[in-house]
């Protein structure tokens, strides 16, 4: 009884976790979609890397979490911190130039692609209900693009590009090896992404600097480290396939951000395009669930 009352309290726990990893998320790019208007986006992610690789620095030193050069020199760090790379640039492009909250539905399709991903690449076994889910999922996806009408944007295919390059992201963490820190992990990559914003940004014309975008940028970087500290807060809480479906509420949050701020209103498609996504993702987490205990069933 007592278990059952702490797995309980844990999930609420993990899944509190969760939403304010997500709320962290949909307010950090809300500013940097904001700033976009007075500085290029290469000046945005080193000045932002800047900021949050003092803080995380001093977090992985305190903790003891700081490792040897060699643990990043080996082809699943590598090829995560590439996906990352490569996310932040096409996922930031398409924020600046399309509503908020559809680049976060496009955005939502990543469970169904890591999903897949980890079938062909990793092996996983994948049945004919996931794979069905899928391919409702992606339906909703092209809902959300919409190509061929008036709302399409040429910028939502650089969020599927995020898609992508966050699911080779994904499955490339599933091979790195289960004693290098998380904290480790997110400052190389957050450095790494600096250093690329700053290598951006030599193709771009810099504007100077001032008090207040440096210190809205300080803002965004604190939301960062606070989504990074809550995701991994949340699944060692939680189980996961109790606090992975919170992750979807970074929707919410963003369409109540661009509604607010941004004077973003959803059209029909996009709304029922993201229901889709969503009820997608909840199932295939739902179905990895019930293969998962039917394979300690049978063991």
């Amino acid at each position: 009884m007592n278990l059952k009352i702490n797995n309980v309290s844990d999930n609420m726990l993990g899944s509190a976790y969760m939403l304010l990893a997500m709320a962290s998320f949909a307010i950090g790019d809300s500013i940097l979609k904001f700033i976009s208007s007075e500085m290029p986006l290469g000046q945005i992610l080193f000045t932002r890397g800047l900021f949050a690789i003092v803080i995380l620095y001093i977090i992985a030193r305190k903790l003891g979490s700081l490792r040897p050069l060699s643990a990043v020199l080996k082809t699943p760090f590598l090829l995560r911190v590439l996906g990352e790379v490569c996310a932040t640039y096409f996922f930031f492009t398409a924020l600046f130039q399309i509503p908020l909250a559809n680049a976060a539905a496009i955005m939502q399709a990543l469970p169904l692609t890591v999903t897949l991903a980890a079938a062909y690449f990793l092996g996983e076994a994948i049945g004919w209900r996931r794979i069905s889910a899928i391919l409702v999922g992606f339906i909703g996806v092209i809902l959300i693009i919409q190509p061929g009408l008036d709302g399409f944007n040429i910028f939502s295919l650089y969020c599927l590009v995020a898609v992508l390059a966050c699911t080779l992201r994904d499955v490339a963490t599933r091979r790195l090896d289960h004693d290098t820190p998380t904290i480790f992990v997110t400052l190389v990559t957050v450095f790494v992404v600096a250093i690329g914003g700053g290598l951006l940004g030599l193709t771009e014309e810099w504007v100077p600097t001032t008090l207040y975008t440096t210190s809205i940028l300080g803002v965004a970087s604190l939301f960062l480290i606070t989504g990074f500290i809550g995701i991994v807060s949340s699944m060692r809480v939680g189980e996961v396939a109790v606090v992975t479906p919170f992750r979807y509420s970074v929707l919410i949050f963003a369409i109540l951000i661009g509604l607010i701020f941004f004077n973003e209103v959803p059209n029909t498609l996009t709304i029922i395009g993201s229901i889709i996504v969503v009820g997608s993702g909840i199932y295939t987490i739902y179905r990895e669930r019930r293969v998962a205990q039917n394979w300690q069933k049978a063991q």
